[in-house]
Parts: C-alpha cells; sequence; structure tokens
C-alpha cells in the first residue's frame, strides 16, 4: 500500500540483542474469540519479510470514522502518508528458543488497534519477551474483524464445495463505536473497559494452551508454527502494559487476575475506571505520562492507587505528548507531527527509548528477571535530564 514519501522517516528497530518475529492469532473466529498480534524473538531468516505497518484499508476507514474525516479523501491521504510504511518484525518468522520468555499482554488505546505500538512491543520481544498485543472487539478499536458462518442463500449463491470449515466463513468488520448525542460516557467506556480486562485475561489463556502443547486453531490459517512455542513461555513472569484507555485496561487487569504480577501505564486514561477497585489492586504499578495530555483530575486519579507496602511509581517524559507512544510519532514530518499533535518538542526516538527502558528497569525488578536492565533502575525515579519525577501538573490539596 501506499506511495512512498517516507523520506528518513520510519518506526525506529528494536534495540535488544535478538532479531524480532511477529504473527497474528484469532481463535475462535467469533467477535469473543481471541485476536492479537504476537511479537517474539526470532531466528535470523532471509526468506522473512516486514508485513506492512497498517495491514488493510478498512483500518484507515476505521481510523476516519474515529477521526470524523471523509472515508474516501483519508484513505488516500493515510495511505499516501502511512501505506508504505512496515512493521520492524519479520512475519511469521521461526521462534528462536533460548530459556523461557517473560510474556507481557499490550492493550491499545481508543480508536487504535494490535499493529500501531509496534515500536514498544518489538522492543519488548528484542529483550526477550514475548508479547501479544490485543486487538479489542468492545468497539473502541478504530477497527477489527471477526468471522460469520455463511448463511444458507449465501452458501448456495457460491455453488462452490467447501474445502475447509474456515471457506464458509464470512469476515465482518466491526468499527468504531461514537458516543451518541446525549449519552452519558462513563456507563459506556466502563463497559468497555471491563470487556478488554476480560480480553487481556483471555489472550494470557490462549497463550498458556499453546505454552502446555495444547493444539490451537489459529482462524487466520499463518505460516507460523505454534507447536514451536511449548514450553518457551515463564508463566510465573506475566505483565500488563497498555497505552491511554489500554492504561487503564491494566489496572483492571490486575484488579481481575492475579496471574499479572506487575503493570505499565502509559499516559493512562482513568476516567472509565470505577474508584471502588483500586484498593484491591495489589501487583506494583508504573505511570509513564506525558507532559502535554495530563490533567489534575485524571493525575489525582492515579495518586488514590498510591501504596505505603506497594510499589507503585510515576514519571513524566519532558516535551512529549500523548501520541508519543504510538507508532504515528515516528511516521510524520515535524509540520504534519505537530500539526496533528502526533509529535511532541523531545525527539521521539529519544521519548519512546526513555519509556522502553524505564519500563524493562521495572519489569526486571518485579518480575524478579536475571537481565541488564537494571542499569535503567534510575529512569523509574526520573532521574534524566527529560524526565521528571512524579508529575508536571499542580495538583490542589483538595483534588488528593
Amino acid at each position: 500500500m501506499g506511495n512512498n514519501c517516507s523520506n528518513h522517516l520510519g518506526i525506529p528497530p528494536a534495540k535488544g540483542p535478538n532479531p524480532v518475529g511477529c504473527t497474528d492469532f484469532m481463535m475462535d473466529h467469533t467477535a469473543r474469540g481471541s485476536f492479537f498480534r504476537l511479537y517474539y524473538p526470532c531466528q535470523e531468516t532471509e526468506k522473512a519479510e516486514k508485513p506492512d505497518w497498517v495491514p488493510c484499508k478498512e483500518y484507515f476507514n476505521g481510523l476516519a470514522d474515529f477521526m470524523k474525516i471523509n472515508r474516501t479523501l483519508s484513505e488516500r491521504i493515510f495511505n499516501y502518508l502511512f501505506g508504505s510504511f512496515k512493521a520492524p518484525a519479520y512475519l511469521d518468522a521461526p521462534f528462536k528458543s533460548n530459556g523461557k520468555c517473560p510474556v507481557v499482554i499490550f492493550s491499545h488505546g481508543l480508536g487504535a488497534f494490535r499493529t500501531l505500538y509496534s515500536a514498544i512491543c518489538a522492543e519488548l520481544a528484542s529483550q526477550g519477551f514475548i508479547v501479544a498485543s490485543v486487538e479489542h472487539r468492545d468497539q473502541s478499536a478504530s477497527a477489527t474483524f471477526y468471522f460469520r458462518e455463511e448463511t444458507a442463500s449465501e452458501t448456495a449463491k457460491d455453488n462452490v464445495p467447501k474445502a475447509s470449515a474456515r471457506d464458509s466463513l464470512v469476515k465482518e468488520w466491526m468499527y468504531y463505536r461514537a458516543l451518541q448525542h446525549g449519552e452519558s460516557e462513563f456507563p459506556l467506556r466502563n463497559k468497555q473497559l471491563k470487556q478488554r480486562a476480560d480480553e487481556c485475561i483471555l489472550a494470557l489463556e490462549k497463550l498458556t494452551e499453546i505454552n502446555s502443547g495444547i493444539e490451537v486453531h489459529n482462524v487466520l490459517q499463518t505460516q507460523f508454527d505454534w507447536t514451536t512455542l511449548e514450553n518457551s513461555m515463564d508463566l510465573c513472569r506475566i505483565a500488563a502494559i497498555g497505552h491511554s484507555f489500554g492504561g487503564a485496561t491494566v489496572i483492571e487487569t490486575l484488579c481481575k487476575d492475579v496471574k499479572f504480577k506487575c503493570g505499565v501505564a502509559l499516559d493512562a486514561w482513568m476516567f472509565p475506571l470505577d474508584e471502588e477497585i483500586f484498593p484491591r489492586v495489589r501487583q506494583p504499578l508504573f505511570f509513564i505520562n506525558s507532559e502535554k495530555f495530563q490533567w489534575a483530575g485524571n493525575i489525582s486519579r492515579m495518586k488514590k492507587l498510591d501504596s505505603a507496602v506497594i510499589h507503585r511509581k510515576m514519571i513524566t517524559i519532558r516535551g512529549t505528548v500523548h501520541q508519543s507512544f504510538p507508532d504515528f510519532t515516528f511516521l510524520t514530518g515535524n509540520w504534519i507531527g505537530k500539526l496533528m499533535k502526533l509529535k511532541g518538542e523531545i525527539d521521539p526516538e529519544i521519548a519512546i527509548d526513555l519509556s522502553n527502558r524505564a519500563t524493562l528497569a521495572f519489569l526486571q525488578r518485579h518480575l524478579g528477571l536475571q537481565k541488564n536492565f537494571n542499569q535503567w533502575d534510575p529512569l523509574i525515579d526520573g532521574a534524566d535530564e527529560n524526565l521528571i519525577q512524579g508529575t508536571n501538573i499542580t495538583l490542589l490539596q483538595s483534588s488528593i
């Protein structure tokens, strides 16, 4: 897809010692099934290719709906701006077994989808993690899809023998659901949040089955050999990471499932959370915020998760905006990036490196990893010229 207007633009390659593979997984085929992109350490291979960053035009249509702009016009613009970019991982490359991998479940933000945080997910995989980036079916993704059974009339019209059950399935697209006029937002977002947490837990259940050697049926029929992941995962070392709505999803997921040992919330949008769950979140939690997105009410809700006994940390990256975490920030020039609020004042690669390194140090500390990520421990406390310990937002005493 797309014309190459990228010049030097592109998603930065992962910096860890392992090359990175990716593949897509869907089980079962309905909207209630699990759907995620898996990032993993892979073998060096000359045959594998990097997939398109945005998988197909329906995702551009979904982004247009989310941004409330014309689909036909925006498809051309998006395709021109972003259509030539590739994900920083090799599609269906063979898994590289090198000890048991800790596991991360990643949750995307409002209007996003499974491929838009590849700089973060690929970096984690290059450092030895297996990462499942969930595509949510709660109508908060700009677009996603599932399959339904073909109707009798459709089968009759085809008049072709079906070679497999997969041949009798029809792809159905599900697009972003905007708030209706006069509709109260909290009930919708809280309901979506609960579904999102369930989908993160379901993704972990599917990975657990794969790890135990249970034969899985991937509806998407990729070339990846899922049997190579048997006994590949360290299921005592599991974390949840997410951005914005995904940051709130991390907190809800930790509350619902203690198998998740810690969480990292990137510029979390706290509104969808019911505050009564806060005391039930017992795991360590790390808030990594942008400088421009946060406000007193949102920060004060994060502060309600402070604990004298459970490790809770917060840092703010100077010069960043809310979109400094998804990949878009790397893929636009300065003036378009700033016009569309995809770029802040800081070099986006410096910002994502700080976020990724602080995340890795936090994961090492709370998953008990035998790695060298503790070299970045000072970042957890905001010890860098581009970091602020805690927040840049002034909180009135009454808001805490």
